[in-house]
């Protein structure tokens, strides 16, 4: 029970209470270090509203016809100095078999699902929950999400960030403009970014002249773009790329949204 002879310090404002407080031997009042402690706060509240921010608006701005976004692979890459090859090109100037290709490849669903493929999704939850080495269940808008504002580590962080913002990204972007963003600043050798490098870089031609077989080969280094190389493809790589070029002649209406 509090004694009658103490102050009620309650009705008190916080200087006053804290100088009565002094006045009956309570504690010294730190102010500086709470202002610290707010200020602290307050900036660390102000840094995640940016970096929730940035994304929102770059993709805004993204959704504009002829925008030409760049990857943070690429910036790191003007940072630390080293070279970026790149060279934009509008996707109907693209081969349709590419585009048919890394649909087939990389995300069958691509034109179904809106950024996430919740049923690929589930399968590697399943799969990792019953003790199985858990497999990548990037769609394309994923990927592209990664691309543009995430890094390449691997983390569980980085794979929880990217399905928001795919989600996003499908909700404000045609799936043609996904796709014409992804194929220009994926990266398909060290350096090489877009698609339209990478087929003058391996080929020596443009990319609406792919043949089949060539958008294959090249579809099959996105995975690991530094160590298959579509121009030296050797047995098991060209196995490969004849699975993909039979799927993306089969592809009839999984592509339709890129056409």
């Amino acid at each position: 029970m509090a004694n009658a002879a103490d102050p009620d310090l309650s009705e008190l404002r916080p200087g006053e209470r804290e100088r009565t407080a002094n006045e009956n031997g309570g504690p010294i009042p730190e102010p500086g270090r709470n202002n610290w402690r707010r200020r602290i706060i307050r900036w660390l509240l102000l840094s995640v509203l940016v970096v929730m921010l940035v994304p929102v608006l770059l993709g805004l701005l993204y959704s504009v016809e002829g925008v030409r976004p760049v990857s943070t692979l690429m910036l790191g890459r003007w940072l630390t100095g080293n070279s970026v090859d790149r060279q934009w090109v509008e996707i109907e100037d693209v081969a349709p078999v590419l585009l048919q290709s890394v649909i087939m490849s990389e995300d069958g669903q691509f034109c179904a699902h809106r950024g996430v493929d919740l049923a690929e999704l589930n399968a590697v939850i399943d799969d990792a929950l019953e003790g199985e080495k858990v497999r990548g269940a990037s769609t394309i808008t994923m990927q592209t999400a990664k691309n543009l504002f995430l890094f390449n580590d691997r983390s569980f962080f980085r794979k929880a960030a990217e399905i928001p913002l795919a989600i996003y990204l499908d909700g404000i972007l045609s799936k043609r403009r996904i796709m014409e963003i992804y194929i220009n600043i994926a990266e398909w050798d060290a350096g090489v970014f877009g698609i339209e490098a990478a087929s003058r870089h391996h080929f020596g031609k443009s990319a609406a002249s792919l043949s089949p077989r060539q958008a294959a080969l090249l579809t099959l280094t996105l995975p690991a773009p530094s160590a298959r190389n579509p121009a030296k493809p050797g047995p098991g790589l060209q196995r490969l790329a004849a699975l993909i070029q039979k799927r993306a002649q089969q592809s009839g209406g999984y592509t339709d949204c890129v056409r």
